[in-house]
């Protein structure tokens, strides 16, 4: 298979183009001077619970079409009643059929912490998710170099924004702990490949251990077994899911099965 993400981010400079062309930084600023529903991401993740980010997606590269009769504020609500502590939302147009106005749209209603979801390589799409509601970005190491991404970093950061730093193997692991104030997510899915191997959360946490920022476990988690497995092992209790949820009959009831999971023995 060829690499998939980049191809993605390939693709994805052109978009950015698009949006530079509707919009400036000064009128970006204006925007989110005038927004009056952030909500603190990282707090929500701090909490000494079992924390479930839940993923509001219609596809996927590596799942196809997910969601047939996409309705992204009533899936939000479905996860509000499941207990979830936050939401990410896919924005990435062309492979995973998403909209930034997705954001806007539903946290007029849902009162959740929302991560932005997408391939970020442009400083100025840090503006752009936080002028339409979004209150955490997402940095993955392996879609851009390092200098980029201490740069998108430090402006999420002046921006009072939330950041996952997102790490696939050691290396990028190792890295991430530089980004003190950043949450690290360990994607237990190579974007490269589209593979998902659970052990990749076993194998990166020895090295992440000792962040002092909340760590997430994302991708391929499909029962209530592998996610208690994972807290007594690791001790993360934070988890980000999607596909297994999204297409279960019950939703909330399905989401309750994780937010539901005590930290007590």
């Amino acid at each position: 298979m060829s690499n998939i993400l980049e191809k993605i981010v390939s693709e994805k400079i052109e978009n950015i183009q698009n949006y530079k062309k509707k919009f400036s930084i000064k009128s970006l600023e204006d925007i989110i001077s005038s927004y009056k529903n952030y909500l603190n991401f990282k707090k929500k993740l701090n909490e000494d619970k079992v924390s479930i980010i839940a993923e509001i997606k219609k596809s996927s590269p590596s799942a196809g079409l997910i969601v047939k009769e996409f309705d992204p504020k009533k899936i939000a609500r479905e996860f509000f009643n499941g207990g979830a502590s936050c939401l990410s939302i896919l924005t990435e147009e062309k492979y995973f059929h998403g909209k930034l106005e997705y954001i806007h749209e539903i946290k007029k209603e849902i009162k959740l912490p929302v991560l932005c979801k997408d391939f970020f390589i442009d400083p100025f799409q840090v503006y752009l998710a936080k002028s339409y509601g979004a209150d955490s970005i997402l940095i993955i190491l392996s879609a851009i170099d390092n200098i980029l991404a201490k740069e998108i970093y430090a402006l999420a950061n002046e921006l009072n924004m939330s950041t996952i730093v997102e790490v696939h193997d050691k290396k990028e692991a190792e890295y991430a702990l530089n980004f003190e104030k950043a949450i690290v997510g360990i994607n237990n899915r190579n974007l490269k490949t589209l593979e998902t191997n659970i052990s990749t959360t076993y194998n990166l946490y020895e090295i992440l251990s000792g962040h002092p920022q909340p760590i997430i476990s994302e991708s391929g988690l499909k029962s209530k077994k592998e996610i208690e497995e994972i807290i007594e092992k690791t001790k993360i209790n934070n988890f980000l899911v999607g596909e297994s949820v999204l297409k279960s009959p019950n939703i909330a009831l399905k989401l309750r099965e994780f937010t539901q999971i005590s930290l007590e023995k």
